[in-house]
């Protein structure tokens, strides 16, 4: 019994602390991008990649903080070179502890940018992890650029940091 107390509370301390699964990386070129929700900084609910199909969607994908330098030169490469699709940040994480702060989460990232942005930053929380699976999750400090057709399939991946040679690929993409 009491053996059997100790595995739980340990069991249930691994969970509430989010040990993350780790996911080997994928090229899911061709694939059809998970079903997962989430909502922008300006409080705007989305179901992707339901709420995209009919259009070309680029979504920048981050899942720890540290992401956020690569995905400012990405976001500064697309737009010196002009490039012209909807595009929107996904900060995607996993465990209970990103969903149980993620109100504190989302006013910390809302005080970091200006509010005409906020509606191009959709938090994912509880799906995070569908996010992560579907394109691999080593080295996260690189941010997952996934570019979807009209259909909701994946027609660019990208997940090794900035280069001009991926941002360009990604603009022969489109």
């Amino acid at each position: 019994m009491r053996l059997t107390l100790v595995l739980f509370i340990i069991m249930a301390l691994f969970n509430f602390f989010g040990c993350a699964k780790k996911f080997v990386n994928k090229t899911p070129i061709g694939q059809k991008f998970p079903s997962v929700k989430g909502q922008s900084l300006d409080k705007k609910k989305y179901n992707i990649p339901e709420d995209f199909l009919g259009e070309k969607v680029l979504f920048l994908i981050g899942f720890v903080q540290n992401t956020q330098f690569d995905i400012d030169r990405w976001t500064i490469g697309l737009d010196q070179t002009s490039i012209s699709v909807k595009t929107f940040e996904l900060p995607a994480t996993q465990g209970l502890i990103p969903i149980y702060f993620k109100t504190r989460l989302d006013d910390s990232m809302r005080r970091g940018i200006p509010n005409e942005i906020w509606g191009g930053v959709i938090t994912i929380y509880k799906d995070g992890h569908k996010i992560q699976e579907f394109t691999g999750n080593e080295n996260p400090n690189n941010s997952r650029l996934v570019l979807l057709d009209e259909s909701g399939k994946v027609l660019f991946f990208h997940d090794r940091g900035f280069s001009v040679k991926a941002l360009n690929e990604l603009n022969e993409s489109l």
